[in-house]
């Protein structure tokens, strides 16, 4: 499928509204339910939900739509589709700390070829595809984002989640060869933060699901960082393989795992 400027455009708008949903709901009183896996559900993801949906049906029609509060035991299998997670980070939501976000990315043979995330509370739009590149706006100003290549010469400056970083994650940053200091953020706003150059690194160990990572994983490539499994190989996204991701590792840049400079200790 070819991606331009008005394709970014009809997502950013479908991602906006829904977000205008959820702040709706964000300020009022919310009831929240369990789902069967443990993990929260409130209005607002419904309300979410419902909106993506049938904005991308009546733009996209014929693309084969994958959301977290839609999400079949077997999947069909195809080539071209979406992943959306119309609220990312509910427990920040019910927190109400304003970090959580909608995630829409469009995935083709594997790799997200056009990711938006849209952190409503905050004010923050991010897109990008590779006819665009990565971009950041906020309450109507927009620039370029860019990561922020890393240095042996300062701290390593590593990102994690605010309501999920678990003990593997943890012991794998502690067995680093260099010091690092410690940046918490919620939802998908942590692929943000290394692509427009406010982290160098976000390791993930423990579960996240193929809605999580595909819109940030498409922002993070294109304003030039890497998203990989823990081994180093390609991450992939598909129908034909399980929701539930492997390990991964965002990066600002492969400097961090050069050799020379020690960081891993191997």
């Amino acid at each position: 499928m070819y991606i331009d400027e008005l394709v970014i455009k009809n997502i950013c708008d479908i991602a906006v509204e829904a977000g205008d949903a959820i702040l709706e709901i964000y300020n009022s009183k919310t009831d929240v339910s369990i789902k069967n896996d443990g993990s929260p559900l409130t209005e607002a993801d419904i309300a979410a939900d419902i909106i993506i949906k049938k904005r991308l049906k009546a733009l996209f029609p014929g693309i084969y739509l994958v959301s977290e509060e839609d999400c079949p035991a077997i999947f069909e299998k195809h080539e071209l589709f979406f992943l959306i997670d119309p609220l990312d980070g509910t427990k920040e939501f019910i927190k109400r700390n304003g970090e959580f976000t909608v995630n829409i990315a469009l995935v083709h043979k594997g790799y997200p070829i056009a990711g938006v995330i849209y952190a409503p509370a905050l004010g923050e739009l991010y897109f990008a595809s590779s006819r665009t590149g990565a971009w950041k706006k906020k309450y109507g100003l927009k620039e370029r984002i860019i990561c922020q290549k890393w240095s042996v010469k300062r701290r390593l400056r590593i990102i994690g989640s605010r309501s999920h970083i678990c003990e593997k994650t943890l012991n794998w940053m502690n067995a680093l060869g260099h010091q690092y200091d410690l940046i918490s953020a919620g939802s998908s706003l942590k692929f943000c933060r290394v692509a427009e150059g406010a982290a160098d690194l976000y390791p993930r160990f423990s579960p996240t699901s193929q809605w999580d990572t595909a819109a940030g994983h498409c922002i993070l490539e294109h304003a030039g960082g890497s998203v990989t499994n823990s081994s180093g190989q390609a991450f992939m996204y598909g129908t034909d393989l399980p929701i539930i991701n492997t390990a991964f590792i965002a990066t600002s840049s492969v400097e961090i795992f050069n050799p020379d400079n020690y960081i891993i200790k191997r």
